[in-house]
Protein backbone atom coordinates (compact mmCIF):
# COMPACT_ATOMS: atom_id res chain seq x y z
CA UNK A 1 0.00 0.00 0.00
CA UNK A 2 1.44 3.17 -1.15
CA UNK A 3 1.71 6.14 1.37
CA UNK A 4 0.27 9.26 0.08
CA UNK A 5 0.98 12.33 2.15
CA UNK A 6 -0.92 15.76 2.31
CA UNK A 7 1.23 18.42 4.48
CA UNK A 8 -0.11 21.06 6.89
CA UNK A 9 2.18 23.66 8.14
CA UNK A 10 2.33 22.83 11.75
CA UNK A 11 4.22 19.15 11.37
CA UNK A 12 6.85 21.03 8.45
CA UNK A 13 7.78 23.62 10.98
CA UNK A 14 8.14 21.68 13.81
CA UNK A 15 10.14 18.95 12.28
CA UNK A 16 12.33 21.57 10.23
CA UNK A 17 13.03 22.86 13.63
CA UNK A 18 15.10 20.11 14.47
CA UNK A 19 16.17 19.21 11.01
CA UNK A 20 13.75 15.90 10.19
CA UNK A 21 11.47 17.27 7.75
CA UNK A 22 13.42 14.66 5.65
CA UNK A 23 11.34 12.05 7.76
CA UNK A 24 8.58 13.35 5.21
CA UNK A 25 10.35 11.82 2.22
CA UNK A 26 11.87 8.95 4.19
CA UNK A 27 8.34 7.01 5.09
CA UNK A 28 5.98 8.90 2.18
CA UNK A 29 5.81 7.73 -1.44
CA UNK A 30 4.34 10.96 -2.31
CA UNK A 31 4.26 14.16 -0.11
CA UNK A 32 2.62 17.24 -1.67
CA UNK A 33 1.75 20.59 -0.02
CA UNK A 34 -0.62 22.94 -1.04
CA UNK A 35 0.52 26.50 -1.93
CA UNK A 36 -1.70 27.52 0.86
CA UNK A 37 0.53 25.92 3.13
CA UNK A 38 3.80 26.70 1.43
CA UNK A 39 2.47 30.82 2.00
CA UNK A 40 1.96 30.07 6.08
CA UNK A 41 5.29 28.67 6.02
CA UNK A 42 6.75 31.72 4.03
CA UNK A 43 5.35 34.11 6.49
CA UNK A 44 8.27 32.68 9.35
CA UNK A 45 11.76 34.67 9.47
CA UNK A 46 13.70 33.80 6.59
CA UNK A 47 16.43 31.61 8.19
CA UNK A 48 13.42 29.54 9.40
CA UNK A 49 14.68 25.71 8.42
CA UNK A 50 10.82 25.30 6.70
CA UNK A 51 11.00 28.26 4.82
CA UNK A 52 14.72 27.36 3.51
CA UNK A 53 12.96 24.08 2.37
CA UNK A 54 10.49 25.68 0.19
CA UNK A 55 13.06 27.93 -1.26
CA UNK A 56 15.39 25.45 -2.14
CA UNK A 57 12.18 23.23 -3.50
CA UNK A 58 12.11 20.59 -1.28
CA UNK A 59 8.03 19.99 -1.25
CA UNK A 60 5.83 19.62 -4.45
CA UNK A 61 3.50 22.35 -3.75
CA UNK A 62 -0.25 22.43 -5.72
CA UNK A 63 -2.72 24.79 -6.16
CA UNK A 64 -5.12 23.57 -8.45
CA UNK A 65 -8.19 21.74 -6.36
CA UNK A 66 -11.26 22.67 -5.20
CA UNK A 67 -12.11 23.99 -2.15
CA UNK A 68 -14.83 22.40 -0.54
CA UNK A 69 -17.77 24.44 0.99
CA UNK A 70 -17.87 21.54 3.64
CA UNK A 71 -14.66 22.22 5.13
CA UNK A 72 -15.17 25.52 4.62
CA UNK A 73 -17.86 25.67 7.43
CA UNK A 74 -15.59 24.26 9.91
CA UNK A 75 -13.76 27.70 9.75
CA UNK A 76 -10.21 26.12 10.02
CA UNK A 77 -7.11 27.83 8.28
CA UNK A 78 -6.69 28.51 4.83
CA UNK A 79 -3.95 25.54 5.35
CA UNK A 80 -6.08 23.30 7.34
CA UNK A 81 -9.03 23.72 4.74
CA UNK A 82 -6.71 22.83 1.49
CA UNK A 83 -5.49 19.90 2.95
CA UNK A 84 -8.18 18.45 4.20
CA UNK A 85 -10.07 19.27 0.89
CA UNK A 86 -7.70 17.75 -1.47
CA UNK A 87 -7.53 14.74 1.41
CA UNK A 88 -11.56 14.65 0.78
CA UNK A 89 -11.64 14.75 -2.95
CA UNK A 90 -8.33 12.51 -3.30
CA UNK A 91 -9.40 9.94 -0.25
CA UNK A 92 -6.40 7.64 -1.62
CA UNK A 93 -4.07 10.86 0.48
CA UNK A 94 -3.84 11.52 4.08
CA UNK A 95 -3.85 14.90 5.88
CA UNK A 96 -0.78 15.29 8.07
CA UNK A 97 -1.47 17.68 10.75
CA UNK A 98 -2.00 18.67 14.47
CA UNK A 99 -4.65 21.16 14.98
CA UNK A 100 -7.53 19.54 17.45
CA UNK A 101 -10.32 21.67 15.34
CA UNK A 102 -8.73 20.12 12.14
CA UNK A 103 -8.39 16.70 13.08
CA UNK A 104 -11.98 16.65 14.48
CA UNK A 105 -13.14 18.04 11.08
CA UNK A 106 -11.00 15.21 9.41
CA UNK A 107 -12.53 12.43 11.37
CA UNK A 108 -16.03 13.54 10.68
CA UNK A 109 -15.58 13.22 7.12
CA UNK A 110 -13.33 10.07 7.70
CA UNK A 111 -10.51 11.09 6.09
CA UNK A 112 -7.09 9.72 7.07
CA UNK A 113 -5.02 11.71 9.00
CA UNK A 114 -1.86 11.59 10.92
CA UNK A 115 0.29 14.29 12.94
CA UNK A 116 4.24 14.68 14.22
CA UNK A 117 3.08 12.21 16.66
CA UNK A 118 2.52 9.94 14.69
CA UNK A 119 5.21 10.41 11.96
CA UNK A 120 7.94 10.33 14.66
CA UNK A 121 6.31 6.78 16.09
CA UNK A 122 6.60 5.36 12.04
CA UNK A 123 9.81 6.31 11.73
CA UNK A 124 10.99 4.52 14.55
CA UNK A 125 8.82 1.26 13.41
CA UNK A 126 10.56 1.39 10.56
CA UNK A 127 13.92 1.51 12.10
CA UNK A 128 14.42 4.96 10.38
CA UNK A 129 15.54 6.64 13.96
CA UNK A 130 16.98 5.07 16.56
CA UNK A 131 15.13 6.58 19.53
CA UNK A 132 11.43 7.93 19.09
CA UNK A 133 11.91 9.45 22.31
CA UNK A 134 14.81 11.21 21.69
CA UNK A 135 13.39 13.06 18.58
CA UNK A 136 10.14 13.54 20.60
CA UNK A 137 12.10 15.56 23.69
CA UNK A 138 14.00 17.34 20.89
CA UNK A 139 10.60 18.67 19.62
CA UNK A 140 9.59 19.80 23.09
CA UNK A 141 12.88 21.66 23.23
CA UNK A 142 11.74 23.77 20.18
CA UNK A 143 7.88 24.00 21.40
CA UNK A 144 5.83 21.14 20.21
CA UNK A 145 2.88 21.29 21.74
CA UNK A 146 1.69 17.87 22.74
CA UNK A 147 0.57 16.69 26.18
CA UNK A 148 3.70 14.30 28.32
CA UNK A 149 0.36 12.02 29.12
CA UNK A 150 -0.01 11.51 25.49
CA UNK A 151 3.22 11.12 24.27
CA UNK A 152 4.35 8.69 27.39
CA UNK A 153 1.54 6.54 26.22
CA UNK A 154 1.61 6.53 22.37
CA UNK A 155 5.65 5.56 22.72
CA UNK A 156 4.88 2.95 25.23
CA UNK A 157 2.03 1.20 23.10
CA UNK A 158 3.46 1.80 19.65
CA UNK A 159 7.40 1.24 19.74
CA UNK A 160 7.61 0.14 23.86
CA UNK A 161 10.13 2.98 24.51
CA UNK A 162 9.65 4.94 28.34
CA UNK A 163 9.15 8.53 28.07
CA UNK A 164 10.77 10.49 30.54
CA UNK A 165 9.52 14.22 31.17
Amino acid sequence: MSRRWVLNASPVIILAKINHAWLFKKLADEVIMPQAVAEEINVGPPHDNAVSLLKKGYFQIIDEFNILPEIIAWDLGKGETAVLSYVYANPKWTAILDDGLARKCAKSFLLSVKGTLGIVLLAKKHGIIPSASDVLHGLKQVDYRIDDKVIEKALWKTVGEAWKS
